[in-house]
C-alpha cells in the first residue's frame, strides 16, 4: 500500500516497537521499585556505606557482605533505569509529531528519575537508611515515595499514549471532570505514603504477635511512627470511596473505547491489595508479602492512571 493511500492518522502513529518498549520500561522500572523495598526492608540500605554512586568509595566489590550486594545491585538497576527512561524520551521525539501527549509525558518521567536520584542520594549521604531513627527519615521517606508514584503516572502515560489512536495530541483531546481525577490520584498517593510509613515502622520497631502490634499501635508510649500505622488502613477505605466513583463513571458507555474491560481489571486490583494489607497485618509483613503487596499496589496505580487518562483526557470526536 502506497503512503498516500494510508489515513494520516495512521501515518503519525508511533512504532509498535517503540510502544513496545515504553511497556517495557514501566515493567522494569516497578521490578526496581520492589528491590527497593526488598533493600529497605532487609535494612540493607547501608550496605554501601554513606558513599554515592559509589559503593564503599568503589565500583567492583570484593568478597561484599549480603547487605552490600543487595543495596549495589539496587544502585546498578537504578542506574539502568536512568539510561533506559532518557532513551525512551529521545525514541518518543524521534517516533512522534508535534503535539503528541506522550512527549510531555516522556519528559516527566526523566524528571521525576532525576529527582528520584537526587533523593535516594541524599538518603544516603544524611544516613537515613538501615535502621536509622533519625526524624528526618520519615520526611524523605514519604517525598521519596511521592515522586516514585509520579514518576510510574508519568511513564505509564508514556506507554498509554503512544499506545492511542486517537486522542493523542493536544489539540485533539478534551478535559471532563479533571478535579475528581486530581482528587482521586492525591487520595491514592496518600494512601501509598502512609503505606510507605507504616511498612517503615515495621522495619524499625517489629511486633513478635499480632496482639502486641496493635498494643503498640495504641500505646502512648510508642513512637509516633508506630501509632501513625493505623492510619494507613483508614485512609485505604476512604481512597477506596473515590476508586468506586472512578469506576461508576467508566461503566458508562463512551464513543471513544469501553472501559468496562479495565475497570474489572481495577477492581480485581483493588480487591487483592486489600486482601494482602489484611494478611500484611494478621501475619505481621513478611518480606514475601510486603513484595506482593507492593508489586499489587504499584499495578493497581498503574491501571488507575490509564483509567484516569482515558476519562479525563478523551478525543475531541469520536472516529
Amino acid at each position: 500500500m502506497s503512503t498516500a493511500a494510508v489515513p494520516s492518522t495512521l501515518q503519525s502513529l508511533p512504532s509498535p516497537a517503540l510502544r513496545r518498549f515504553s511497556w517495557g520500561v514501566l515493567v522494569y522500572f516497578i521490578a526496581v521499585i520492589l528491590w527497593g523495598t526488598l533493600v529497605r526492608a532487609t535494612g540493607s540500605g547501608a550496605g554501601c556505606g554513606n558513599h554515592w554512586p559509589l559503593c564503599n568509595g568503589t565500583v567492583m566489590q570484593h568478597s561484599p557482605r549480603v547487605d552490600t550486594m543487595i543495596e549495589f545491585t539496587h544502585r546498578l538497576t537504578s542506574g539502568i533505569s536512568f539510561f533506559s527512561v532518557v532513551g525512551l524520551l529521545a525514541w518518543t521525539f524521534a517516533g512522534t509529531i508535534r503535539g503528541h501527549l506522550a512527549r510531555a509525558a516522556a519528559v516527566a518521567s526523566v524528571a521525576f528519575t532525576l529527582v528520584e536520584a537526587v533523593i535516594g542520594a541524599l538518603l544516603v549521604k544524611l544516613g537515613l537508611t538501615a535502621q536509622s531513627q533519625s526524624p528526618l527519615r520519615p520526611a524523605y521517606l514519604a517525598l521519596h515515595l511521592t515522586n516514585t508514584l509520579l514518576l510510574l503516572a508519568a511513564l505509564t502515560l508514556t506507554a498509554h499514549f503512544l499506545s492511542r489512536r486517537k486522542g493523542y495530541l493536544r489539540s485533539n483531546v478534551r478535559l471532563v471532570a479533571p478535579f475528581g481525577a486530581v482528587a482521586t490520584g492525591v487520595v491514592v498517593m496518600i494512601v501509598g505514603v502512609t503505606g510507605s510509613l507504616a511498612a517503615l515502622g515495621d522495619t524499625l520497631f517489629p511486633a513478635t504477635s499480632l496482639g502486641s502490634a496493635l498494643a503498640q499501635d495504641f500505646s502512648a508510649t510508642s513512637g509516633w511512627l508506630v501509632r501513625w500505622r493505623w492510619t494507613h488502613p483508614m485512609v485505604a477505605v476512604l481512597a477506596g470511596i473515590f476508586l468506586i466513583w472512578i469506576l461508576l463513571r467508566a461503566a458508562r458507555p463512551t464513543p471513544h473505547w469501553n472501559n468496562r474491560g479495565l475497570s474489572t481489571v481495577v477492581l480485581a486490583l483493588l480487591a487483592i491489595v486489600y486482601t494482602l494489607g489484611v494478611l500484611d497485618v494478621v501475619l505481621l509483613a513478611p518480606l514475601w508479602l510486603q513484595v506482593a503487596h507492593l508489586l499489587a499496589a504499584d499495578t493497581l496505580w498503574t491501571a488507575l492512571v490509564v483509567l484516569t487518562a482515558r476519562l479525563t483526557l478523551q478525543p475531541r470526536e469520536a472516529d
